[in-house]
């Protein structure tokens, strides 16, 4: 009996549902396995099972596997596992990796390899897969650097660098995403020692200050955090595990130099890890998401310096 199309996406779909759940809730990775592992089954599936009962062509063999990642875009947003902005994010990769199941599944079918052949090297792949997405690597520290040019005296910029007053609502379309983004900043104490909190619409980064070299340095370790994010969901309020511990900033600065003319080159970097792989990738979105949040607060900075 010739396999249904629409039975063949929504199993397929709910076989992905459960590998990422497992992935997530059990494994607790945010890994190979999801971002690359399942999209390439749902890809291959649907092509692979719809082909070897008829003859389809690769364009119909693609409309199936993405009708299918669809349905489980859907059922992440209607269960409310994911947020409507993570999946954005991942879209890109999650649909190369679904384009690349889509045309194996569509040769392997048209070889008319035995289903047994088949579901053995695939059972043996995804728990290759799984073991290779639990090895737990030390994270490394990444570096985002941003500089402004302030026409203004060096002290006048360290006194505002130390703490700032509220700063305008942002009109940067990255923040009306839900990312959090910087208000204000406050300090307890002078030099080092002091406890600075930089407030962000999600909670208070709280910085020990390390090193107070006024009026050129300014260093501090971040020892709490809060969520990155507000994540949408046009179904529900959710709160993903992938808020909780899986971007974190460990330290930044403040560094201030004389240029000429009575000018100040003021430098913000914040070093962070991220524990989702593959990291190359998302270590692009969380350069680009720190890039804008010190360009906001770098900006107020020269506008208050230079006032």
């Amino acid at each position: 009996m010739k396999p249904n199309k629409y039975t063949v996406m929504i199993l397929t779909a709910i076989g992905a549902m459960v590998l990422g759940v497992f992935s997530i809730s059990l494994m607790n990775e945010y890994g190979w396995t999801l971002f690359f592992l399942v999209p390439v089954l749902i890809g291959f599936f649907p092509s692979y099972i719809i082909g070897r009962s008829k003859q389809i062509k690769p364009i119909e063999a693609c409309e199936y596997s993405f009708i299918t990642f669809g349905i489980v875009i859907l059922c992440s947003l209607v269960l409310g596992f994911e947020g409507l902005i993570c999946i954005v994010m991942a879209a890109p990769i999650g649909a190369l990796a679904v384009w690349l199941g889509s045309y194996l599944g569509y040769l392997v079918s048209k070889k008319k390899w035995s289903n047994r052949n088949i579901s053995s090297a695939i059972i043996l792949f995804s728990i290759g897969f799984l073991s290779f997405d639990h090895v737990n690597e030390p994270t490394p520290m990444i570096p985002v650097t941003t500089e402004v040019i302030i026409n203004a005296p060096i002290e006048e910029v360290w006194n505002n660098v130390v703490t700032f007053d509220k700063i305008d609502e942002p009109t940067d379309w990255i923040f009306s995403t839900g990312i959090a983004y910087p208000t204000d900043a406050t300090i307890e104490g002078s030099g080092v020692g002091a406890m600075r909190y930089c407030n962000f619409t999600t909670g208070s980064f709280v910085e020990p200050i390390t090193k107070w070299q006024e009026p050129t340095l300014l260093e501090f370790d971040v020892i709490d955090q809060p969520a990155p994010m507000n994540e949408f969901n046009p179904f529900w309020d959710i709160h993903p595990k992938h808020l909780d511990g899986y971007f974190l900033s460990h330290r930044g600065q403040f560094k201030l130099s004389i240029i000429e003319d009575g000018k100040t080159k003021l430098s913000g970097t914040t070093w962070y890890s991220v524990d989702i792989t593959p990291e190359f990738y998302w270590s692009m979105w969380s350069d680009f998401i720190i890039h804008r949040i010190h360009k906001r607060v770098l900006n107020h900075i020269k506008i208050e310096s230079e006032k």
